[in-house]
């Protein structure tokens, strides 16, 4: 964002890349995080890596020995068994962020997000966890830009990913690995409730379809709602979200919406499951910290509707992820997933 001083106002600027970094060393109040969810093609379970830097400027949060200013997060998700999240925080004086002029570049320890590629090496409570991955899509899109406020941009909403993933000495290695998306996304502050999803469909011998919907909360009492559909090669946006349902007892997500192509959608998504997990986010005032609900193995169904068209259902029973926060799990019953397993943040 850069003040115009010939028209008096601000002017949000094109950025060259959808990772390319708002924050800066000098910003005191800010999270932003670059992410991956990538489910196995062998259908064994699902992964999710976060890259995260969060009020450089004030170091995090040093008063709260998980407020480390950088961290990185390796979250399993197995299609048998319970989720394990392993964190592992680092002072800001280790990282290098490119600058908006340079190829896209996170790097902290052995820790690296580029455009196109990331890996990582962490060892948390006795657990050894690392990866070497490299992704390539045909899509990518800016779900939300509210400028300083926030945004959430999806550079590989797509993706195909290559490489290995270790843990404790067990291998997941494929070409293809598996698919997924890789996310980025930035606020002054977490929204006070949102519900994500992001759903891959395989089609055989064609390219995939994805589907991403958000809705959150904003000020003034407004709430943002849209949803992007990647369909035999065409974008189509909706933001009449409606008929809103969140099976909080089941954590789900069903809604409807049209285009102005007419096309109609009907989206279910299914979280339930053991794939369940929470984590406490901390508040980037750090007063305190707020649960976020994830399942990276959730179900997805989509129906597509058009004129003069049969009815075209899009169908995937591990390719989605479903993720809520703060106030929009409340009614949730988290006792339903148990303990979520996870390792708290090393220095």
């Amino acid at each position: 964002m850069q003040y115009d001083f010939a028209e008096k106002r601000f002017r949000i600027l094109p950025v060259k890349t959808l990772n390319e970094a708002f924050s800066t060393r000098s910003t005191r109040r800010r999270y932003e995080a670059w992410f991956i969810r990538l489910g196995l093609a062998d259908g064994s379970g699902a992964w999710w890596f976060r890259y995260i830097l969060m009020n450089p400027a004030r170091a995090g949060c040093p008063a709260d020995p998980k407020g480390m200013p950088v961290q990185v997060w390796a979250t399993w998700f197995p299609s048998q068994g319970r989720p394990q999240s392993f964190i592992q925080g680092f002072p800001l004086e280790r990282l290098h962020l490119s600058k908006a002029t340079s190829p896209f570049r996170f790097q902290i320890a052995d820790n690296v997000i580029e455009e196109s590629s990331c890996q990582g090496s962490l060892q948390v409570d006795g657990h050894y966890i690392s990866w070497e991955l490299h992704y390539r899509s045909t899509f990518q899109l800016t779900l939300s830009n509210k400028g300083w406020i926030g945004f959430t941009r999806t550079p590989h909403s797509d993706a195909i990913f290559y490489g290995k993933i270790l843990l404790d000495g067990r291998s997941f290695e494929g070409s293809p690995l598996g698919t997924g998306v890789q996310g980025h996304n930035c606020g002054y502050r977490h929204r006070k409730f949102w519900t994500w999803t992001h759903a891959y469909f395989h089609h055989t011998g064609i390219q995939p379809s994805t589907l991403e919907a958000v809705v959150y909360e904003m000020p003034l009492g407004l709430v943002f709602r849209k949803a992007v559909l990647w369909h035999e090669g065409v974008q189509h946006v909706f933001r009449n979200l409606g008929k809103l349902e969140s099976h909080r007892e089941t954590f789900g997500w069903n809604f409807q919406c049209t285009a102005g192509d007419d096309l109609e959608l009907e989206v279910a998504i299914d979280g339930s499951g053991p794939g369940i997990h929470a984590l406490s986010y901390l508040r980037t005032n750090c007063k305190g910290s707020f649960e976020v609900v994830n399942n990276s193995l959730s179900k997805a169904k989509v129906w597509l509707r058009r004129r003069n068209r049969p009815v075209e259902i899009l169908e995937t029973n591990s390719g989605a992820v479903l993720e809520k926060g703060g106030e929009a799990i409340r009614p949730f019953a988290l006792s339903l997933a148990g303990p979520p397993q996870s390792h708290t943040p090393t220095r």
